[in-house]
């Protein structure tokens, strides 16, 4: 098919193929997934306008990732870098805990796994895509200038050579490599919390025994039973919420207190940045029974035990986002994820 043949629908039909490894791409340049969203959008947009005057010199794709690059540099010249509550402050003691919101634009934020890992056969390579949008890599990324950013992801996740990364980005082969040692330095001195999570796909045995023992312990509010499964150096974040908790004695003491509403709430399972997740509902305060949305949690795990343990509360973006219901009724087993 030539350009000056290509029907409206063969046109959508081809650029809409190319969606969700674009949403990936964005998504780990940004770290907002509305913004990536949005940025894959402005892709198909500019394509659809100045598709006539693509020559075929590159394949469809890398023309594509072109404009993607460009629309994320663009977002990115304000210089905001999306972070998780431990890149901004201290741990605090649950003596001192306070509910201190920051504006959305702050905070890194979560992915169904549907929307940014594309299907593919071969396991090794989804096993890299799946970690590079675990939250642990992708806030190291948003440490990174946006264009070694772009380079990383391009050369080490998505295995583009040198020559097509100097290409796109119109530089030279010793440039990109240039950039990609400094990436590569500033991740090695900049370990994030919850780097060693380490989650086979799919969960082994002993994993799933793991998650099993989570949702009984978090649903019956078992705060003994739930001590039992946390790393001792455990991290609790709550986004909006700059607070961030360590070690099992905080955050079960903040679930007993601050977090008591919870009692009583239903996990539903959710596949969010390439680990185990749930959407938590919360018994609905108005009492007309059933269960309201609270936040979507993303656990780490490693040797055993939950080591991350991270709650996104602004439900009201999350919960569609996941194609999850706003209320769920009471006498409900289960509900299917949709996104």
């Amino acid at each position: 098919m030539t350009n000056g043949t290509a029907t409206p629908t063969d046109l959508d039909t081809r650029l809409e193929a190319y969606r969700t490894e674009l949403t990936g791409y964005c998504y780990r340049m940004l770290g907002s997934s509305f913004e990536a969203e949005d940025a894959v959008q402005d892709t198909m947009v500019r394509a659809w306008r100045s598709y006539d005057k693509f020559e075929g010199r590159s394949s469809l794709r890398s023309w594509l990732y072109r404009i993607a690059t460009n629309v994320c540099l663009d977002m990115l010249t304000a210089g905001n870098k999306r972070a998780r509550p431990m890149d901004l402050t201290d741990s605090t003691p649950l003596a001192q805990a306070a509910l201190s919101p920051r504006p959305d634009n702050t905070w890194l934020e979560p992915m169904p796994d549907g929307r940014v890992l594309p299907t593919t056969d071969d396991p090794a390579e989804a096993a890299v895509a799946k970690e590079s949008v675990r939250l642990a890599f992708m806030a190291a990324l948003q440490q990174l200038p946006a264009k070694q950013r772009a380079v990383l992801i391009l050369r080490e996740v998505l295995a583009w050579k040198a020559g097509e990364v100097a290409e796109l980005l119109d530089t030279s082969v010793a440039s990109v490599n240039s950039a990609l040692q400094r990436a590569r330095a500033t991740l090695a001195e900049r370990q994030q919390p919850g780097a060693d999570a380490a989650v086979s796909d799919p969960l082994d045995e002993d994993q799933q025994k793991l998650l099993d023992r989570y949702v009984a312990a978090f649903e019956g509010y078992d705060m003994t039973a739930l001590t039992a499964l946390l790393h001792e150096d455990a991290i609790m974040t709550m986004p909006p919420f700059d607070l961030w908790l360590t070690g099992a004695r905080d955050i079960t003491g903040f679930m007993t207190t601050l977090g008591a509403p919870c009692a009583g709430s239903r996990l539903v399972p959710v596949q969010v940045n390439g680990l185990p997740g749930f959407a938590q509902y919360k018994p609905d305060p108005e009492g007309g029974g059933g269960f309201t949305p609270w936040a979507v949690q993303v656990l780490e795990i490693s040797d055993g035990r939950i080591t991350g343990f991270h709650c996104f509360l602004d439900t009201k973006r999350w919960f569609p986002l996941f194609g999850l219901p706003l209320h769920l009724e009471a006498e409900t087993d289960q509900v299917e994820q949709s996104a």
